[in-house]
Protein backbone atom coordinates (compact mmCIF):
# COMPACT_ATOMS: atom_id res chain seq x y z
CA UNK A 1 0.00 0.00 0.00
CA UNK A 2 1.10 3.59 -1.19
CA UNK A 3 2.42 5.82 1.92
CA UNK A 4 0.09 8.48 2.94
CA UNK A 5 1.37 11.69 3.21
CA UNK A 6 0.47 14.42 5.77
CA UNK A 7 2.03 18.07 5.00
CA UNK A 8 1.29 20.65 7.44
CA UNK A 9 1.23 24.60 6.28
CA UNK A 10 1.98 27.17 9.03
CA UNK A 11 1.65 30.85 8.71
CA UNK A 12 2.95 31.79 12.35
CA UNK A 13 6.40 32.23 13.87
CA UNK A 14 9.61 30.03 13.54
CA UNK A 15 9.22 27.44 16.47
CA UNK A 16 6.65 29.62 17.58
CA UNK A 17 2.89 28.16 19.10
CA UNK A 18 1.53 28.03 15.87
CA UNK A 19 4.40 25.86 14.26
CA UNK A 20 4.99 23.48 17.30
CA UNK A 21 1.65 22.23 17.65
CA UNK A 22 1.67 21.45 14.09
CA UNK A 23 4.62 19.69 14.22
CA UNK A 24 3.37 17.69 17.52
CA UNK A 25 0.35 16.97 15.36
CA UNK A 26 2.55 15.94 12.65
CA UNK A 27 4.92 13.82 14.50
CA UNK A 28 1.46 11.36 15.45
CA UNK A 29 1.22 10.93 11.94
CA UNK A 30 5.13 9.99 11.30
CA UNK A 31 5.19 7.46 14.45
CA UNK A 32 2.17 6.08 12.68
CA UNK A 33 4.04 5.47 9.11
CA UNK A 34 3.30 8.42 7.13
CA UNK A 35 5.13 10.60 5.50
CA UNK A 36 5.65 13.84 6.44
CA UNK A 37 5.93 17.72 4.99
CA UNK A 38 6.39 20.85 6.90
CA UNK A 39 6.01 24.66 5.49
CA UNK A 40 6.69 27.85 6.89
CA UNK A 41 4.50 29.32 4.43
CA UNK A 42 5.82 32.99 5.89
CA UNK A 43 9.75 32.46 4.31
CA UNK A 44 7.88 32.12 0.64
CA UNK A 45 7.67 35.19 -1.03
CA UNK A 46 4.05 34.71 -2.56
CA UNK A 47 2.51 37.31 -4.97
CA UNK A 48 -1.09 38.41 -4.35
CA UNK A 49 -3.68 37.23 -6.79
CA UNK A 50 -4.85 40.26 -9.09
CA UNK A 51 -8.11 38.81 -10.17
CA UNK A 52 -7.59 38.75 -13.86
CA UNK A 53 -9.25 35.16 -13.75
CA UNK A 54 -6.95 33.87 -16.60
CA UNK A 55 -6.42 30.26 -14.48
CA UNK A 56 -10.43 29.70 -14.25
CA UNK A 57 -10.85 30.81 -17.69
CA UNK A 58 -8.35 28.83 -19.31
CA UNK A 59 -9.59 26.18 -17.36
CA UNK A 60 -13.29 26.94 -18.27
CA UNK A 61 -12.08 26.60 -22.36
CA UNK A 62 -10.03 23.89 -21.67
CA UNK A 63 -6.59 25.43 -22.10
CA UNK A 64 -3.72 25.24 -20.16
CA UNK A 65 -3.36 23.70 -16.37
CA UNK A 66 -4.63 26.47 -14.54
CA UNK A 67 -1.84 28.10 -13.60
CA UNK A 68 -1.10 31.70 -12.71
CA UNK A 69 0.31 34.23 -14.63
CA UNK A 70 3.02 34.65 -11.58
CA UNK A 71 5.86 32.64 -12.29
CA UNK A 72 8.62 34.43 -10.67
CA UNK A 73 7.41 33.46 -7.28
CA UNK A 74 7.40 30.60 -4.96
CA UNK A 75 3.70 29.38 -4.97
CA UNK A 76 4.77 26.48 -6.70
CA UNK A 77 6.44 24.96 -3.51
CA UNK A 78 2.88 25.21 -1.69
CA UNK A 79 1.16 23.51 -5.19
CA UNK A 80 3.34 20.75 -5.08
CA UNK A 81 3.13 20.04 -1.26
CA UNK A 82 -1.17 20.47 -2.06
CA UNK A 83 -0.56 18.13 -4.64
CA UNK A 84 1.27 15.55 -3.30
CA UNK A 85 -0.23 15.75 0.16
CA UNK A 86 -2.90 12.99 1.48
CA UNK A 87 -3.85 15.10 4.93
CA UNK A 88 -3.23 18.86 5.61
CA UNK A 89 -2.71 20.42 8.88
CA UNK A 90 -3.36 24.13 8.45
CA UNK A 91 -2.21 26.52 11.43
CA UNK A 92 -2.48 30.34 11.32
CA UNK A 93 -2.36 32.91 14.66
CA UNK A 94 -4.81 35.15 14.58
CA UNK A 95 -4.20 38.75 14.38
CA UNK A 96 -7.35 40.65 14.30
CA UNK A 97 -10.30 38.34 14.68
CA UNK A 98 -8.98 36.10 11.65
CA UNK A 99 -6.30 34.70 10.14
CA UNK A 100 -2.84 36.30 8.93
CA UNK A 101 -2.73 38.43 5.84
CA UNK A 102 0.03 35.78 3.99
CA UNK A 103 -3.09 33.43 4.80
CA UNK A 104 -5.13 34.66 2.85
CA UNK A 105 -3.12 35.41 0.09
CA UNK A 106 -2.21 31.87 -0.40
CA UNK A 107 -6.14 31.30 -0.16
CA UNK A 108 -6.89 33.62 -2.68
CA UNK A 109 -4.24 32.06 -5.02
CA UNK A 110 -5.30 28.28 -4.13
CA UNK A 111 -9.18 29.67 -4.89
CA UNK A 112 -11.01 28.98 -7.89
CA UNK A 113 -7.69 27.75 -9.91
CA UNK A 114 -8.12 24.30 -7.71
CA UNK A 115 -11.73 24.02 -7.29
CA UNK A 116 -12.12 20.50 -8.37
CA UNK A 117 -15.37 21.15 -9.93
CA UNK A 118 -13.08 23.38 -12.31
CA UNK A 119 -10.02 21.63 -12.96
CA UNK A 120 -11.62 17.75 -12.90
CA UNK A 121 -13.68 18.39 -16.41
CA UNK A 122 -10.21 19.57 -17.73
CA UNK A 123 -8.48 17.03 -16.86
CA UNK A 124 -11.08 15.01 -18.29
CA UNK A 125 -11.21 16.30 -21.45
CA UNK A 126 -7.64 16.12 -21.44
CA UNK A 127 -7.41 12.59 -20.84
CA UNK A 128 -9.79 11.93 -23.31
CA UNK A 129 -8.47 13.91 -26.34
CA UNK A 130 -5.10 12.27 -25.68
CA UNK A 131 -3.41 15.50 -24.86
CA UNK A 132 -0.07 15.48 -22.85
CA UNK A 133 -0.02 15.43 -19.57
CA UNK A 134 1.79 18.70 -19.26
CA UNK A 135 -1.31 20.40 -21.04
CA UNK A 136 -3.89 19.80 -18.70
CA UNK A 137 -4.18 20.32 -14.70
CA UNK A 138 -2.35 17.86 -12.47
CA UNK A 139 -4.47 14.28 -11.73
CA UNK A 140 -3.38 14.61 -8.41
CA UNK A 141 -5.77 17.34 -8.10
CA UNK A 142 -8.90 15.85 -7.57
CA UNK A 143 -7.91 12.60 -4.90
CA UNK A 144 -9.71 12.85 -1.70
CA UNK A 145 -7.90 14.37 1.03
CA UNK A 146 -8.28 15.29 5.23
CA UNK A 147 -7.54 18.01 6.87
CA UNK A 148 -7.32 20.05 10.83
CA UNK A 149 -7.54 23.39 11.25
CA UNK A 150 -5.09 24.97 13.71
CA UNK A 151 -5.71 29.41 14.85
CA UNK A 152 -3.52 30.64 18.33
CA UNK A 153 -4.70 33.78 19.43
CA UNK A 154 -2.95 35.48 23.00
CA UNK A 155 -6.48 37.26 24.33
CA UNK A 156 -7.97 35.55 27.13
CA UNK A 157 -11.79 35.93 25.74
CA UNK A 158 -12.44 33.33 23.20
CA UNK A 159 -14.74 35.45 21.04
CA UNK A 160 -11.39 37.22 20.05
CA UNK A 161 -10.82 34.24 17.59
CA UNK A 162 -14.72 34.10 16.44
CA UNK A 163 -13.59 34.82 12.77
CA UNK A 164 -10.84 32.71 12.69
CA UNK A 165 -11.32 29.48 12.22
CA UNK A 166 -14.41 30.03 9.68
CA UNK A 167 -12.22 31.75 7.84
CA UNK A 168 -9.67 29.34 7.34
CA UNK A 169 -12.04 26.79 5.50
CA UNK A 170 -10.65 29.02 2.71
CA UNK A 171 -7.84 26.84 1.96
CA UNK A 172 -9.50 23.61 1.82
CA UNK A 173 -13.07 24.01 0.30
CA UNK A 174 -11.82 24.53 -3.13
CA UNK A 175 -10.19 21.16 -3.13
CA UNK A 176 -12.77 19.56 -1.49
CA UNK A 177 -10.46 18.67 1.26
CA UNK A 178 -12.67 16.94 4.58
CA UNK A 179 -11.79 18.65 8.03
CA UNK A 180 -11.94 16.04 10.10
CA UNK A 181 -10.43 18.52 13.35
CA UNK A 182 -9.70 21.67 14.11
CA UNK A 183 -8.81 23.44 17.73
CA UNK A 184 -8.69 27.35 19.15
CA UNK A 185 -6.21 28.08 21.41
CA UNK A 186 -6.89 31.25 22.56
CA UNK A 187 -5.33 32.46 26.08
CA UNK A 188 -2.10 32.21 24.65
CA UNK A 189 -0.49 35.56 26.18
CA UNK A 190 -0.92 34.08 29.43
CA UNK A 191 2.09 31.42 29.49
CA UNK A 192 5.52 32.46 26.70
CA UNK A 193 4.93 29.21 24.81
CA UNK A 194 2.71 26.24 24.19
CA UNK A 195 4.95 23.81 25.48
CA UNK A 196 3.92 24.89 28.95
CA UNK A 197 0.63 23.96 27.88
CA UNK A 198 0.96 19.81 28.47
CA UNK A 199 -2.96 19.92 27.72
CA UNK A 200 -2.86 22.12 24.31
CA UNK A 201 0.24 19.56 23.43
CA UNK A 202 -1.72 16.45 24.11
CA UNK A 203 -5.10 17.73 21.99
CA UNK A 204 -2.38 18.23 19.08
CA UNK A 205 -1.14 14.74 19.42
CA UNK A 206 -5.03 13.85 19.68
CA UNK A 207 -5.27 16.14 16.07
CA UNK A 208 -2.44 14.07 14.38
CA UNK A 209 -4.10 10.80 15.15
CA UNK A 210 -7.83 12.04 14.13
CA UNK A 211 -5.72 12.66 10.37
CA UNK A 212 -4.33 9.07 11.29
CA UNK A 213 -7.26 7.59 11.82
CA UNK A 214 -9.37 9.15 8.87
CA UNK A 215 -6.62 8.34 6.40
CA UNK A 216 -6.62 4.88 7.92
CA UNK A 217 -10.16 5.03 7.46
CA UNK A 218 -11.88 1.69 4.91
CA UNK A 219 -15.25 3.96 3.92
CA UNK A 220 -16.23 7.04 2.72
CA UNK A 221 -18.76 7.51 5.60
CA UNK A 222 -15.93 7.08 8.14
CA UNK A 223 -13.16 9.09 6.12
CA UNK A 224 -15.16 12.29 6.36
CA UNK A 225 -16.37 11.85 9.76
CA UNK A 226 -15.59 14.63 11.90
CA UNK A 227 -13.59 13.88 14.97
CA UNK A 228 -13.39 17.36 16.79
CA UNK A 229 -14.59 17.91 20.29
CA UNK A 230 -16.96 21.30 19.51
CA UNK A 231 -19.94 19.67 16.87
CA UNK A 232 -20.59 23.74 16.66
CA UNK A 233 -24.62 24.38 15.33
CA UNK A 234 -23.77 23.43 11.94
CA UNK A 235 -23.53 19.72 11.17
CA UNK A 236 -21.48 20.00 7.94
CA UNK A 237 -19.01 22.93 9.19
CA UNK A 238 -19.30 22.40 12.95
CA UNK A 239 -19.26 26.39 13.13
CA UNK A 240 -21.68 27.89 15.30
CA UNK A 241 -21.65 31.33 13.26
CA UNK A 242 -25.03 32.09 11.57
CA UNK A 243 -26.20 34.70 9.77
CA UNK A 244 -29.17 36.33 10.46
CA UNK A 245 -32.20 38.95 8.64
CA UNK A 246 -33.50 36.97 6.14
CA UNK A 247 -36.88 37.13 6.89
CA UNK A 248 -38.78 35.34 9.48
CA UNK A 249 -36.58 32.36 11.39
CA UNK A 250 -34.33 32.01 8.50
CA UNK A 251 -30.74 31.74 9.13
CA UNK A 252 -27.43 30.92 7.15
CA UNK A 253 -24.05 29.31 8.18
CA UNK A 254 -21.87 31.53 6.33
CA UNK A 255 -18.98 28.90 5.91
CA UNK A 256 -21.63 26.98 4.06
CA UNK A 257 -23.43 29.65 2.08
CA UNK A 258 -26.88 26.79 3.79
CA UNK A 259 -30.13 27.69 4.85
CA UNK A 260 -31.23 26.92 8.14
CA UNK A 261 -34.38 27.71 10.43
CA UNK A 262 -33.86 28.40 14.10
CA UNK A 263 -36.36 28.24 16.84
CA UNK A 264 -36.28 28.31 20.40
CA UNK A 265 -37.49 24.88 22.32
CA UNK A 266 -37.62 25.33 25.90
CA UNK A 267 -36.01 27.95 26.26
CA UNK A 268 -33.05 26.98 24.04
CA UNK A 269 -31.56 28.63 20.40
CA UNK A 270 -32.19 25.21 18.26
CA UNK A 271 -31.07 25.54 14.65
CA UNK A 272 -32.24 22.95 12.00
CA UNK A 273 -30.59 22.66 8.40
CA UNK A 274 -32.38 19.90 6.21
CA UNK A 275 -30.53 17.35 4.69
CA UNK A 276 -31.17 19.17 1.37
CA UNK A 277 -29.78 22.10 2.50
CA UNK A 278 -26.49 20.08 3.33
CA UNK A 279 -25.77 18.75 0.78
CA UNK A 280 -25.38 21.80 -1.35
CA UNK A 281 -23.01 23.39 1.29
CA UNK A 282 -20.04 25.11 -0.39
CA UNK A 283 -18.03 22.23 1.26
CA UNK A 284 -19.39 19.02 -0.79
CA UNK A 285 -19.71 18.66 -4.55
CA UNK A 286 -22.86 19.41 -5.02
CA UNK A 287 -23.09 22.76 -3.42
CA UNK A 288 -19.14 23.44 -5.66
CA UNK A 289 -20.64 22.77 -8.75
CA UNK A 290 -23.71 24.80 -7.76
CA UNK A 291 -21.35 27.62 -7.83
CA UNK A 292 -19.55 26.65 -10.26
CA UNK A 293 -21.64 26.34 -12.85
CA UNK A 294 -23.42 29.96 -11.89
CA UNK A 295 -19.56 31.28 -12.93
CA UNK A 296 -19.78 29.59 -16.17
CA UNK A 297 -22.99 30.58 -16.53
CA UNK A 298 -22.03 34.05 -15.55
CA UNK A 299 -18.82 34.34 -18.08
CA UNK A 300 -21.17 32.92 -21.04
CA UNK A 301 -23.63 35.22 -20.72
CA UNK A 302 -22.09 38.40 -19.26
CA UNK A 303 -23.30 41.81 -20.72
CA UNK A 304 -20.50 44.24 -22.34
CA UNK A 305 -21.35 47.83 -21.54
CA UNK A 306 -21.18 50.37 -24.47
CA UNK A 307 -18.00 53.02 -24.55
CA UNK A 308 -16.90 51.15 -21.55
CA UNK A 309 -12.98 53.13 -22.47
CA UNK A 310 -14.34 56.06 -22.46
CA UNK A 311 -16.36 55.99 -19.44
CA UNK A 312 -13.81 55.37 -17.65
CA UNK A 313 -11.72 58.58 -18.62
CA UNK A 314 -13.87 59.79 -16.10
CA UNK A 315 -11.90 58.26 -13.42
CA UNK A 316 -8.36 57.66 -14.80
CA UNK A 317 -6.11 59.46 -12.15
CA UNK A 318 -8.47 60.96 -9.69
CA UNK A 319 -6.78 61.07 -6.24
CA UNK A 320 -3.93 59.68 -7.62
CA UNK A 321 -0.70 61.45 -6.49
Amino acid sequence: MEKKKVVGFSFGRKMSNTEVMIKEALLVCEKAGMEIQFLRCDDLNIHICTGCCSCVAGLMMGKGRGHCIHKDDDFHIIEEALMSADGVIVGSPTYEFAPTGNFKVVCDRIGPAHDKTFRGPAIEQGIAQGKAPESYPDPRSTKPRVGALITVGGARTENWLSLSLPNMYEFTFPMGIDVVDKYKYFGAMNIDHVLGRPDVMERMAKLGQNIVDALQAETEEERTRYRGDDKGVCPVCHESILTVGYGGNKVECPVCGIEGTLELVNGEIQVTFSEEQQNRSRLRDAGKWEHSNEIRDGAMTQKKVENLKELKMKYLGVGEA
